[in-house]
């Protein structure tokens, strides 16, 4: 069973390996953000919630995101296994994470961080071309990631489940890489 988190700073590919290697396996890619926007344009009770803190510009608080993770994993789709992009965030969200596949007879889940200099990150982030893209709210979205995400590269790290792989190459490079690593 394939359990795997994607971690990495914006631009290093998370979600379009995920996406690969989903189909490859076979399994779910769950991106929390899809989950966010699926709940919302469902009007499930969860997504009404969310919906009021992004009307008003505000972030979703943990708990909701926590709470959609946990209906999701819940889903008859990921009992052979997933890939979460997106989730966790932060020290905060993994351990809740670790509880509730422990509670759930899900544990083993292993780490991909994707890494990638911040150089390559931005030229591909401005590559893209979104309005709000600009190299300066790049920067702020990497300062962010390193305060607030790289702690859990530590954190998986101490536990042994994290496996880094060079985002710094060709995207048909990574995806090779992870097929051979995770073959089914």
């Amino acid at each position: 069973m394939t359990r795997l988190i994607f971690l990495g700073p914006p631009g290093a590919g998370k979600g379009t390996q995920a996406q690969v290697l989903a189909e490859h396996l076979q399994i779910p890619h769950i991106s929390t953000g899809e989950i966010l926007r699926q709940a919302m344009k469902e009007q499930t009770p969860l997504g009404i919630k969310a919906q009021s803190y992004v009307d008003s510009g505000e972030l979703v608080p943990d708990q909701l995101v926590q709470d959609l993770v946990e209906e999701r994993l819940a889903q008859s789709d990921a009992k052979p296994g997933w890939i979460l992009d997106g989730f966790p965030r932060k020290v905060t969200q993994a351990a809740f994470l670790e509880e509730l596949l422990a509670k759930t007879a899900q544990c083993g889940e292993r780490v991909v961080n994707l890494d990638a200099p911040d150089d390559i990150v931005i030229s591909r982030l401005l590559a893209r071309g979104r309005k709000d893209d600009t190299e300066e709210v790049i920067r702020r979205r990497l300062e962010v990631y390193r305060n607030e995400t790289a702690p859990l590269i530590d954190y998986y790290s101490q536990r042994e489940r994290l496996l880094t792989v060079n985002g710094n190459q060709s995207q048909e490079e990574v995806t090779s890489e992870l097929k051979n690593i995770f073959a089914p």
